[in-house]
C-alpha cells in the first residue's frame, strides 16, 4: 500500500513538474501557435514569428485603440510581437514610405514582412495562409468585429 501511494504521489509530482515547465513558444498564444503549426504543417517556431511579423504589421496599420482589441484577444500579445525576426537592414521600399500617399506607404511594410517572413523559411505567400487561421482565432476569443479589424489591416 506505501509503495501504491508513494508511486501516486511521484506521478502528481512529475505532472506538476511537467505542467510548470512551459516553454515560451507556449506560453505566447498557445491556442493560436498550435492551430497555426497543425494547420499549415510549419515549426511552432515558424509559426509564431510568422503571426508576431503579421500582429506588428497589423500594429503599424491600424489605431492603437483597434490594435488595443485585437491585442485583447491574444494572450501574450507582447511575446508574439518580440517573436517577429529582426530585420538586419531597412528594406529599399521602407526608406520611401512616410513619403508616400495613402495606401501606397504600406509598401515597406509589407517588404520587411516578406523578409521576416523568408528569415523564418517561409515564403511570403504564406502570410495568405496564416490570416484565416488568426482571424478565426480572434473571432472565436474577441468577436466579429475584433476579427474584422486584424482583417482590415493585413489586406
Amino acid at each position: 500500500m506505501k509503495r501504491i501511494l508513494s508511486l501516486a504521489a511521484l506521478c502528481i509530482l512529475a505532472a506538476t513538474c511537467i505542467q510548470a515547465q512551459t516553454s515560451p513558444l507556449t506560453s505566447a498564444g498557445t491556442g493560436l501557435i498550435s492551430q497555426l503549426s497543425k494547420g499549415l504543417a510549419i515549426s511552432p517556431t515558424q509559426a509564431k514569428g510568422g503571426a508576431g511579423t503579421l500582429f506588428s504589421l497589423a500594429k503599424s496599420r491600424l489605431t492603437e485603440d483597434e490594435f488595443s482589441k485585437v491585442s485583447s484577444a491574444v494572450p501574450n500579445m507582447g511575446s508574439l510581437l518580440k517573436a517577429a525576426p529582426g530585420l538586419t537592414h531597412q528594406s529599399e521600399f521602407s526608406s520611401l514610405e512616410s513619403e508616400l500617399p495613402g495606401s501606397m506607404g504600406s509598401m515597406g511594410r509589407m517588404a520587411e514582412a516578406a523578409e521576416a517572413f523568408h528569415k523564418l523559411g517561409l515564403s511570403p505567400e504564406m502570410a495568405v495562409k496564416f490570416l484565416p487561421i488568426m482571424s478565426k482565432y480572434v473571432e472565436a476569443r474577441g468577436g466579429a468585429e475584433t476579427a474584422g479589424l486584424l482583417e482590415k489591416a493585413l489586406k
